[in-house]
């Protein structure tokens, strides 16, 4: 059976592939929990979703998870959250965002709320804070990208074709 957590999962690697042309690594983040991944050994992602239909979309924070993020940018450096709000799109805050909306005192339970207006794009704040800008609907995965020289991805040798020819005729 397919968890739930695989669908929305697989929706944030189908746009991070898709955002690019070059070779894209993906591993897992050792964590007891399953919302963290390492890309190309360099950024860290944290994922979250909520299956609500409609804004706003609340994420609750344990301490756990909140303490490994902050594991994920000691580790790795770069580290972005990721909020799926159902089908509605991801949000994709930086940490330095993160951090004006859940700030370094982690709480036993902290919030993050998310929403959006028809045609507008998100308003978030969490249970420290809110961001004093709104978050677009193409920043994901775009934001992630801007971190990553195109320098330092490595390219994708172009497959080799080979031709064939067939034909039902009788020869």
């Amino acid at each position: 059976m397919i968890k739930e957590f695989e669908f929305y999962h697989g929706l944030v690697f189908a746009r991070i592939l898709h955002a690019t042309q070059q070779r894209i690594s993906i591993t897992s983040f050792p964590t007891p929990d399953n919302g963290s991944y390492i890309i190309n050994d360099k950024i860290g992602i944290y994922i979250k979703y909520r299956t609500s239909r409609l804004s706003p979309w609340t994420f609750s924070f344990q301490q756990r998870h909140q303490d490994e993020i902050l594991d994920m940018k000691n580790k790795v450096g770069e580290v972005y959250l990721l909020l799926v709000c159902n089908d509605d799109g991801v949000v994709v805050l930086s940490f330095d965002e993160l951090k004006q909306i859940l700030n370094e005192k982690h709480e036993s339970v902290e919030w993050i709320r998310v929403s959006r207006h028809k045609r507008e794009m998100y308003a978030v704040r969490g249970s420290d804070g809110k961001l004093e800008f709104k978050v677009a609907r193409d920043d994901f995965p775009k934001k992630i990208f801007s971190e990553i020289k195109t320098s330092e991805l490595p390219s994708i040798e172009p497959p080799i074709v080979i031709k064939r020819v067939f034909s039902w005729s009788d020869s």
